[in-house]
């Protein structure tokens, strides 16, 4: 086929134009049929090829790749399987998850696939909390991560754990229970999310730190094909929020949008 969109060089070159570099750990959320076709073939399993080798092409032997292969089973009532059960996050983080080589975290709702050096380091032994101190997002920051996002703003699941740090009030720790299977075998286990308070103002809206990084420069991003990559550390993100915060406390909220704020008081949870 003559007619492509983007090949794994060009994804190479934005790569590295927006600063990824080798070692890095990178933590993605990915939309990739925004890209369009890639050079070869339009069959998922070449785009999906063709954006890993890019991947690692730039990090490297010494990088990590992690993405999201969130369930929310024990919030919606089901058990949660971390073989079997599919990633409700897109088709790329699906497939990665299903490479042999990949790590999985048994986190019933907020679990994460990894390969590359550190996929192990980061994906076992988490504590039952998804944003406490020592789980993913926690060592993904103490380690240096890097948020690469392939057709999507600064946001990132990384500003939950933010959130978190920094004790926002719009949220709180809420506990689920279930069972997590392994070796077909059930284990009763608990999971506790950091979720918001069910009141007007408190949905999730990134547009605006989307903004803000993008007038700092620290979300550095570069036209690939019909879509875009774009690239902030977790070390940017975190001082980002924490700055911002004090100055504009719902700027991470719809609140911001809608120009109200939230009556915390009476919402539900």
């Amino acid at each position: 086929m003559s007619h492509y969109h983007y090949s794994r060089l060009d994804l190479v070159n934005a790569f590295k134009s927006i600063g990824l570099k080798q070692g890095d750990i990178v933590f993605s959320h990915s939309n990739i049929g925004y890209f369009g076709i890639p050079k070869g073939d339009r069959s998922v399993i070449n785009a999906f090829e063709t954006i890993l080798n890019a991947f690692f092409e730039v990090i490297g032997t010494e990088g990590t790749l992690i993405v999201p292969t969130f369930t929310y089973s024990f919030s919606q009532g089901q058990d949660f399987d971390p073989a079997r059960t599919p990633s409700d996050c897109g088709i790329f983080t699906e497939m990665l998850r299903k490479l042999p080589n990949s790590y999985r975290s048994d986190d019933p709702n907020i679990s994460v696939a990894a390969i590359g050096k550190k996929a192990q380091q980061v994906t076992e032994n988490l504590p039952e909390n998804a944003y406490a101190i020592n789980g993913f997002f926690d060592r993904f920051y103490q380690e240096g991560g890097v948020i690469c996002n392939l057709n999507f703003d600064a946001g990132s699941t990384f500003i939950h754990y933010v959130e978190k740090c920094l004790q926002i009030p719009y949220r709180f720790d809420k506990t689920f229970s279930g069972n997590i299977w392994k070796n077909g075998q059930p284990e009763k286990r608990n999971s506790i999310i950091w979720v918001r308070y069910l009141t007007e103002g408190t949905r999730t809206k990134f547009e605006p730190f989307d903004e803000l990084a993008r007038s700092h420069n620290l979300y550095k991003t570069a036209q690939v094909g019909r879509g875009f990559v774009g690239a902030i550390t977790a070390e940017d993100t975190f001082n980002l929020v924490k700055k911002t915060l004090p100055l504009r406390p719902w700027f991470l909220t719809e609140a911001e949008i809608l120009k109200i704020e939230p009556d915390l008081k009476n919402a539900k949870q």
